[in-house]
């Protein structure tokens, strides 16, 4: 039996809509009907590494044999989320409530688990503490920004290229991520940022050092704007840098921070823009990812489960 899915065949070529054989469960493993998919920059990343062929996609939101709604952050190889079916470990799948809309549980997912554990679990930030978000305009600097507020921070900067994107996350200050930002950051900061989230690392994550306070913690959550960053180790004194890895998380810990995070997504609290793209649209999904789109992509499967 095959079903309908985004499927790399060699690294050498494009994805393409097509058939491909149906998984198969095997111990400790559920094969899902995938209602929609969540699409994120390490989805792109991913393409073509790994054996081949292979369906992509990470995250999705799953039909469950009672008719509701399951979330899921991770997915078995060669079986993606991008797919009317995927495979994913049995102990992954959580349970959405019937209030919350498939794009908000994709939008929590993997990037608002970055976002929010960031700063709860890497930075341990305590209430009254300053907190500046790199890269603000993504999904997770959206989910930061927001996060930052929620878990007590005293004041909360958001700096992103872009400064309209992040004119409705309710931060203190916006700083433009363009011309002489390192002294924009600077004076933006005060006596200086207790917590830095950073999305980007490079020349921002540079910037950022210099405008953070004794005793900061810094935490690196991604590489959107480069790979490296040029920090002197006097710089550092008295600071600490970090990452913080969805993948290396444990399971529940991500799970208590995900209902955390839909509770207050239902208290309308907590919110990321969402735009919905029928999966066989992909191709033009990727391509909006790669522009960095400043919204949460979403491929909706029109047959989740069905025959192709």
């Amino acid at each position: 039996m095959a079903m309908m899915a985004v499927v790399v065949r060699d690294a050498d070529t494009p994805p393409a809509f097509e058939e491909f054989d149906d998984p198969r469960a095997g111990e400790g493993q559920f094969v899902v009907d995938v209602l929609a998919a969540g699409l994120n920059p390490v989805d792109l990343a991913m393409i073509g590494s790994g054996a081949l062929p292979a369906v992509p996609g990470n995250e999705g939101v799953a039909r469950t044999p009672g008719g509701g709604r399951a979330y899921f952050e991770r997915t078995i190889a060669p079986f993606g989320s991008f797919a009317q079916r995927a495979l994913v470990a049995a102990e992954l799948p959580i349970a959405l409530p019937d209030e919350l809309s498939t794009a908000d549980a994709l939008a929590i997912g993997i990037a608002g688990l970055a976002g929010w554990l960031a700063l709860d679990r890497a930075a341990a930030l305590r209430p009254g503490e300053s907190v500046l978000v790199l890269g603000a305009s993504g999904a997770v600097g959206q989910i930061a920004v927001q996060a930052a507020r929620l878990l007590g921070a005293s004041r909360v900067v958001a700096a992103a290229r872009e400064p309209c994107a992040v004119e409705d996350l309710g931060a203190d200050a916006i700083v433009e991520l363009t011309g002489d930002y390192p002294a924009a950051l600077r004076d933006a900061a005060g006596d200086g940022f207790d917590v830095v989230i950073d999305p980007l690392f490079g020349k921002p994550l540079e910037a950022a050092l210099t405008a953070s306070a004794p005793g900061a913690r810094l935490v690196s959550v991604g590489a959107s704007a480069g790979a490296t960053a040029e920090i002197e180790r006097s710089g550092l004194v008295g600071r600490t840098l970090l990452t913080h890895g969805n993948r290396t998380t444990p399971v529940d810990v991500k799970r208590e921070a995900y209902l955390r995070m839909c509770g207050h997504v239902l208290a309308g609290e907590l919110s990321v823009v969402s735009e919905e793209v029928p999966l066989e649209r992909f191709a033009e999904a990727f391509a909006r990812q790669r522009a960095h789109p400043h919204v949460k992509l979403v491929l909706t499967n029109p047959k989740p489960g069905g025959t192709p």
